[in-house]
């Protein structure tokens, strides 16, 4: 019989924020025997225990009810202010099995991570928003990044320069929009700070501090690597691809649709570095993804996929700048690696069919285990 499979995603007026993979998603699920559909909380009738849900056509989509799926993947990714409130009582609530549990906010993850001896040398400087935190990092490091707890794609990220004659910022807001000022006093730096984190933040979100890093192997350009490890059809975690991202002049991130553009990572890197220490680093670079979701895992419980941005500073030090559980892969199409695109959307559907076949198999095993201690 054809699993279900459903995609719990956002919803709004204007339709869903993600069209294009979202449409794909589904469309590569149905190739691979599934029924597949996306949905949003607003359309669940647990009453009747049917959804909603939605498949593409060539130009829009269509809507069904469909029965209650073996298997949900969460692709919540957005949280707009009049939103906020549905998604994660939601959420908590048993009705169904997940491929990927719950994350969560940044600042709370580096917390998890820095505990880690392994993984604590990957890690900068990360503190919450103090004026007295602000003060001493910029105190040690020339560069110090001002970022939402829950941001996503590079919004809201401030970037604080220190120079001899007062302080450079670099930023982009919720809109996309690029900010650029020069500030001459420390008391000037906190009224702007505090004024970009109450124009910017969602709800009651918070903002942390962040050592700068090194990271102008272009001059002038934020570069970083993006790494994309997800489960495949057996459980296992596979590192999918790699990719260099080259942030536009003068961006305070790296981000592609900030404005930034990939390159292979290892032709970048050899190019950088020399061959010997471009392995070094890849090398390193999946160890410390692989090593992060293990840990990961043993704190908040089964995981499906992350994208990680790793930083790789002047000296070639591997750093970790942040981790996504529910990650773009449109740097494989930038680079023009469409086998390795089509692998990234595959995979997450191919561990969803893992697990239900699996959940399937336990609720035979009991029916039968059960039939016998009846005789």
């Amino acid at each position: 019989m054809r699993k279900r499979i459903g995609i719990l995603t956002y919803r709004g007026e204007t339709g869903f924020v993600e069209p294009g993979f979202l449409s794909r998603l589904v469309k590569e699920g149905v190739k691979m025997g599934a029924e597949v559909f996306l949905f949003s909380p607003q359309d669940v009738r647990y009453s009747i225990r049917q959804i909603r849900g939605y498949v593409p056509l060539e130009t829009g989509w269509t809507s069904d009810w469909y029965d209650w799926p073996d298997i949900v993947i969460d692709r919540y990714r957005y949280y707009p202010l009049a939103k906020h409130s549905i998604y994660l009582p939601f959420r908590k609530q048993p009705w169904f099995r997940y491929a990927n549990n719950r994350f969560s906010n940044k600042y709370r993850v580096h917390q998890v991570l820095v505990q880690d001896p392994e993984l604590a040398r990957w890690l900068p400087e990360t503190c919450p928003y103090s004026k007295e935190t602000l003060f001493s990092m910029l105190e040690q490091h020339r560069i110090v990044y001002l970022k939402p707890t829950n941001g996503t794609g590079g919004r809201s990220i401030l970037r604080v320069e220190r120079q001899s004659n007062g302080y450079m910022l670099h930023g982009r807001t919720k809109q996309q929009a690029k900010s650029k000022e020069r500030l001459f006093s420390l008391a000037d730096l906190c009224k702007r700070l505090e004024g970009w984190m109450e124009s910017e933040k969602s709800g009651n979100e918070q903002f942390f501090l962040q050592q700068g890093l090194q990271l102008s192997l272009i001059p002038g350009r934020t570069v970083d690597a993006r790494l994309l490890v997800q489960k495949d059809g057996s459980g296992e975690w596979r590192l999918t691809g790699m990719g260099i991202r080259i942030g536009a002049s003068r961006s305070s991130t790296s981000n592609l649709h900030g404005g930034g553009s990939a390159v292979p990572a290892a032709a970048f890197l050899i190019d950088h570095f020399g061959r010997e220490e471009a392995e070094r680093i890849i090398l390193e670079c999946k160890e410390l993804a692989l090593k992060t979701v293990s840990r990961i895992e043993k704190h908040y419980g089964q995981m499906m996929e992350f994208g990680f941005d790793l930083g790789i500073d002047i000296q070639g030090r591997v750093w970790i700048i942040e981790i996504n559980p529910k990650p773009g892969r449109e740097i494989f199409r930038q680079l023009g690696q469409h086998k390795r695109y089509l692998q990234a959307v595959r995979r997450p559907l191919e561990y969803a069919l893992y697990l239900a076949n699996q959940i399937e198999e336990r609720e035979q095993e009991q029916a039968q285990e059960q039939a016998r201690t009846q005789y």
